[in-house]
């Protein structure tokens, strides 16, 4: 099993189809990170040489930012919108879509689980 940047890649998938479980990494970094790496694209993970291995992750620590820290830098990102009081860093401190997306309807995954709040009582007509 290869571990890379602190992530076990699946045995049985391709190494191309496996980089982009690491966060921060897609599909066409995954593809320059094996031509830097000189590894076949269609190799499967179970078998890599350890010395591919070690090509892959010598080539991630030093072009690319991933998991921990990146997540981090993302947080910070967020956390300086937040400070400084931007309209996106206020999106964000309310927990609503960010990027102009309606909320009326939709926006469930932003706003979380409906909260129902009771109708008007209708007047009951007198005889």
């Amino acid at each position: 099993m290869a571990r890379i940047a602190g992530i076990d890649l699946p045995k049985n998938k391709k190494v191309a189809y496996a980089l982009p479980l690491i966060y921060g990494i897609g599909r066409s970094n995954a593809w320059d990170i094996l031509k830097a790496a000189n590894v076949d694209p269609n190799k499967k993970v179970s078998d890599l040489t350890p010395d591919d291995v070690a090509a892959i992750r010598s080539v991630i620590t030093s072009d690319y930012k991933v998991e921990g820290a990146l997540r981090s830098e993302v947080q910070m990102n967020i956390k300086r919108l937040m400070d400084i009081g931007t309209y996106r860093g206020l999106r964000h401190r309310k927990g609503l879509p960010v990027r102009g997306q309606r909320t009326r309807t939709n926006a469930r995954t932003r706003k979380g689980k409906r909260k129902t709040v009771a109708g008007k009582k209708k007047a009951v007509a007198k005889k």
